[in-house]
């Protein structure tokens, strides 16, 4: 599982090295700024598993990384930018669908941002 990212390090390498860098970053307080269990932490720091996407984001946030290293150290996919227009461009389309049409698009939509471990 510990899969390895553009720079080669891998997750756990990841976490090390910014605990490294910053001693008050215990695995506790990655935690706390997370807001995600001390055990996940533990799990993602021994490679014994990969966060969701969503965790991704989180542990950037709380290791003060760029998302894009933390995703691809977790050999997860990051999400695409969305354009500054592109949101209003979506919404006046969704919008001129049926309710019928409008629900399809939210089950498609939910698969393809289904947070599948090899994403």
């Amino acid at each position: 599982m510990n899969t390895v990212d553009e720079s080669g390090e891998t997750l756990p390498q990841l976490i090390r090295r910014v605990q490294d860098d910053r001693p008050d970053l215990t695995q506790t307080e990655i935690a706390r700024r997370a807001g995600v269990s001390v055990s996940a932490v533990n799990t993602w720091a021994t490679g014994s598993r990969v966060p969701s996407r969503k965790s991704c984001e989180k542990l950037a946030d709380a290791l003060g990384e760029p998302r894009e290293r933390v995703f691809a150290a977790a050999n997860r996919r990051t999400p695409g930018p969305l354009a500054p227009d592109a949101e209003e461009r979506l919404l006046e389309l969704y919008r001129r669908l049926t309710a019928e049409e409008q629900r399809i698009v939210q089950r498609q939509l939910a698969a393809l941002a289904a947070d599948d471990p090899h994403a």
